[in-house]
């Protein structure tokens, strides 16, 4: 009761309460882009999300907690039309991406295959896909530039 208690109190806070806040939000929003590719999280993208929230933060459980919390915030955002809809995240996602370059560099195409992975229709495949390109299209355009480059 308790930890639950503690985990709405810290997602309503986050802003104030949370270290880095602003870097989770954009991971979450760019695993949001993925799972609201369709109108459900299934039970794969469930287990999925899961494992790469651990993978991203495997020395902070609450961390991780909080991570999936805040994609599950924004899909319901989403599906609800309640303040948020697909194309104003894909515009967050960009103008983040912009003004923030090193945000970029925590787009991880192997965890986000992982979500890609669970999609069984062919409109789903079709759209995640796109949605990685569009990502991609991010990574190269405003990912930092490395010496040598």
């Amino acid at each position: 009761m308790f930890k639950k208690l503690k985990r709405n109190f810290i997602k309503m806070f986050r802003e104030l309460l949370v270290y880095h806040h602003s870097s989770l939000e954009y991971r979450a929003k760019v695993l949001t882009l993925m799972v609201s590719s369709n109108e459900v999280i299934d039970a794969c993208e469930e287990q999925a999300l899961k494992e790469i929230a651990h993978t991203i933060y495997f020395d902070d459980e609450e961390r991780a907690e909080l991570l999936i919390d805040t994609v599950k915030e924004y899909h319901d955002k989403i599906i609800t039309e309640n303040g948020l809809d697909f194309e104003h995240l894909v515009q967050e996602v960009e103008k983040e991406s912009r003004a923030v370059s090193r945000y970029v560099e925590k787009i991880d195409f192997a965890l986000l295959e992982r979500l890609h992975r669970c999609m069984k229709e062919e409109e789903d495949i079709i759209f995640q896909q796109r949605i990685l390109e569009f990502l991609q299209m991010l990574k190269e355009e405003y990912g930092t530039k490395r010496e040598g480059s």
